[in-house]
């Protein structure tokens, strides 16, 4: 694995060439406010070759970002299913899965955030958010 800091991220990269299509290139994200945490999980997805690429804010609290293309639907599985394995998808009061999206590069690029941003992938189109269980198999 390969570790490479800026003063904005921290990115972990598979050994060897990492092949995204830039086009269908997007990420599943997770706040954090523990560093140390994340930096585990992070390092953990690239050893268990459930991504290629991650990364993560450099600072106490902030975002991972866990790289995949769109429409592969096996990434998204075993990645989501690594995020709830590991606590990386909050539930809310009465138990149910937060409904996260999956966010294009190229949405990020175009600087759609916010009410501009219109998600094309949510958890939701994968799992039952109150049960947990898988909506396809």
């Amino acid at each position: 694995m390969i570790i490479r800091k800026n003063l904005w991220w921290v990115f972990y990269i598979k050994d060897g060439k990492v092949e995204l299509n830039a086009n269908k290139c997007g990420k599943w994200m997770y706040f954090f406010n523990d560093k140390v945490f994340v930096a585990d999980v992070c390092k953990k997805a690239i050893e268990e070759d459930v991504v290629q690429v991650d990364k993560h804010s450099n600072k106490k609290e902030g975002v991972a970002c866990f790289y995949i293309e769109y429409d592969d639907i096996n990434a998204h599985k075993k990645l989501l299913q690594f995020m709830v394995n590991n606590g990386l998808i909050m539930r809310t009061k009465s138990g149910k899965l937060y409904n996260i999206s999956f966010k294009l590069d190229n949405q990020t690029r175009a600087k759609k955030y916010g009410n501009n941003f219109k998600p094309k992938l949510k958890l939701s189109d994968f799992i039952d958010l109150y049960t947990g269980e898988w909506i396809f198999d």
